[in-house]
């Protein structure tokens, strides 16, 4: 069963550039993973403090280990002085 996954971030004033280079910066290493099919942000061109995170996984289990891995935990440190709101992760399938 594939699994699909939006994120949904939103930058404090002045932090677009580093969500921007944060989001890309995973894009690498996380398709190199088992499972990971898809990984690939945009950037809301009305809102650019607005970004969104499409992935595609293969089933829970490798999105589960993708969020074990070194850099799924940098990038949630590096996100934390950077994010005005808390992230949104919808998990969807198609059925």
């Amino acid at each position: 069963m594939t699994l699909h996954v939006v994120a949904e971030f939103r930058a404090h004033a002045g932090q677009e550039d580093r969500l921007r280079t944060a989001l890309e910066a995973m894009i690498e290493p996380s398709l190199a993973e088992p499972g990971c099919r898809v990984y690939q942000p945009f950037t809301n061109p009305n809102d650019p403090s607005h970004m969104v995170l499409v992935e595609e996984w293969t089933g829970a289990a490798a999105l589960d280990e993708h969020f074990l891995t070194p850099h799924f935990h940098h990038v949630v440190g590096v996100l934390a002085g950077i994010l005005a709101e808390p992230m949104t992760v919808r998990r969807l399938v198609a059925e």
